[in-house]
């Protein structure tokens, strides 16, 4: 498969391995500012201000392979600046910033989900090329065509650019978008001109797209008419074709001579979308989503507003497409909020990154209003009221020095998403139970697959009760026949069992005979 070369491909590819895991620390948890409850709105979101690369990074223990739908605008390498994003990036510079935070984005997709980047020519070709080699050349979805011009630049000395490229990947092969609601103009050649009980109906293609000899052979219509097959053959084998003349679905003309295929609205599914999107009514356009800015924010000078967002109704037609109500939805450059928004008013989850002030003065009070049932956007076509909630973080310290040693700001359940995302590769659910865990106990979770079942232990932060430093994290006699006893109880039968802690007192014979791999933190962990 063909592969960019550019300066500094090598570090780029390393880039997010070197990456320290960080804190996520909330600054504030946000809900409707109206004193009368307001039902509506997931309140499990989170809203992050900092580096998305690092960002991105300290997701991973509790979000790897859970995000059904990622959208990012990046900065598309305009060769111009934008008040909030460096958009005139070095070619090599810019390929250099994408490729780590796609590789971690794959890595928080989940295998049902996809990803769709919005981007314009002066990288889009690149961009392709880049998605294919981290992503997989098979699962390249589409490449989206976006009006986002809602008139065209007749200044232009060459061309008018009207559009932007929403490039398209899903995680793994046989993704499948969700159609579209059928419209009226899809349905305005179905007619029921003889009172078809099943209602309105066209007349379909009754021939074999591609030449078939065993399907040619001789019609008799009820008039005594023979019908020869047409040039490729019948669409069906002789038994699926009286079937259909059996139950009226296929039907002869009133003189006789040739057949019709009833092809009824009832019977019909959604639209597949196309990969044109010049519907502006649709799909929306630029200088609509700076009127919806601009609304929100009357007070604010259009130069102080974000300089590129998108319409609310672009990323609507992404979310009908992609996800379903509850899904996870990511936006690691989330601009001016548009995506978060969004996913809100459409009851979707949603995680959200910006970095610099933006995110607190931009970001913040957005998503606020919507909260609080601000009425633009998408609000009034999905009948938002308000609702939910976010917390507002920001990234803190890393979670291990360089030493590798383990920062005393961690607490448990912060290692166990480590201990957890080392062992089986997975997320971690700080709703411990659903994992097989049990709270307030070293027992952090069971993990099953097809060949081996393991329960994972954690002894830290003086989980068994013991606050003394160097107490209730080391194996001791004691603490494992704790463990055993637990394990005996909330395991499955035959399960191995893999104990964490910082050190261990327990002999390699007795802890063989236990069934006990023991693993010393933090020099076992992967601090990268």
């Amino acid at each position: 498969m063909p592969t960019l070369n550019w300066l500094n491909r090598p570090a780029a590819f390393d880039a997010a391995a070197q990456i320290p895991y960080r804190l996520l620390e909330t600054v504030s948890t946000h809900t409707p500012a109206r004193p009368e409850p307001v039902e509506g709105g997931s309140t499990d979101n989170l809203l992050i201000q900092g580096d998305n690369l690092e960002a991105l990074k300290a997701l991973l223990p509790f979000y790897r392979g859970r995000v059904k739908c990622i959208f990012i605008d990046p900065p598309y390498n305009t060769k111009s600046a934008f008040e909030h994003y460096d958009d005139n990036l070095e070619h090599a510079q810019w390929l250099t910033m994408m490729l780590p935070r796609l590789q971690l984005l794959r890595q928080l997709l989940s295998e049902d989900g996809s990803i769709w980047v919005t981007i314009d020519d002066n990288e889009g070709h690149y961009l392709k090329v880049l998605m294919d080699e981290v992503f997989g050349r098979g699962n390249f979805v589409a490449n989206v065509v976006w009006r986002s011009a809602d008139s065209s630049n007749n200044d232009s000395k060459q061309f008018s650019l009207d559009h932007n490229h929403i490039i398209v990947y899903s995680k793994t092969t046989g993704w499948l978008s969700k159609p579209l609601d059928r419209t009226e103009a899809a349905n305005v050649h179905y007619k029921n001109p003889d009172n078809d009980p099943r209602g309105a109906w066209f007349s379909g293609n009754v021939s074999s797209p591609k030449p078939r000899e065993n399907l040619r052979y001789t019609i008799v219509s009820p008039t005594g008419i023979e019908i020869t097959a047409p040039a490729n053959g019948w669409r069906w084998s002789r038994d699926t074709m009286d079937e259909f003349i059996e139950i009226k679905e296929v039907v002869f003309t009133h003189e006789g001579t040739r057949l019709m295929k009833k092809t009824y609205l009832a019977d019909q599914k959604g639209l597949a979308p196309s990969t044109v999107w010049d519907d502006i009514e649709e799909t929306g356009h630029n200088r609509q989503a700076k009127y919806e800015l601009k609304k929100l924010f009357p007070e604010t000078t259009t130069s102080e507003l974000f300089g590129t967002p998108k319409p609310e109704r672009l990323l609507q037609r992404v979310f009908e497409l992609a996800t379903n109500p509850g899904d996870l939805v990511l936006d690691s450059f989330l601009g001016s909020g548009t995506t978060a928004a969004v996913a809100h008013k459409m009851g979707r989850r949603f995680i959200g990154i910006e970095m610099g002030d933006h995110a607190a003065t931009h970001c913040l009070p957005r998503l606020q209003k919507v909260l609080d049932g601000e009425q633009g956007g998408i609000s009034k076509a999905v009948n938002w009221q308000g609702g939910g909630g976010f917390r507002f973080a920001r990234l803190g310290e890393t979670v291990f020095t360089e030493g590798g040693l383990i920062n005393p700001a961690v607490r448990f359940a912060t290692l166990a998403a480590f201990v957890w995302q080392q062992e089986t590769g997975a997320a971690y659910d700080t709703d411990t139970a659903s994992q097989g865990g049990v709270a307030g106990t070293p027992l952090i979770g069971v993990h099953v697959s097809e060949t081996t079942s393991a329960a994972y232990y954690l002894l830290f932060n003086g989980i068994l009760g013991d606050k003394r430093p160097a107490s209730g994290n080391v194996l001791t006699r004691d603490v494992l026949a704790a463990l055993l006893q637990l394990h005996k109880t909330h395991a499955p039968q035959g399960a191995s069992a893999v104990v964490y802690g910082e050190a261990c007192l327990v002999g390699q014979a007795r802890l063989g005979l236990a069934g006990i791999r023991f693993s010393q933190i933090p020099y076992e962990l992967r601090v990268r």
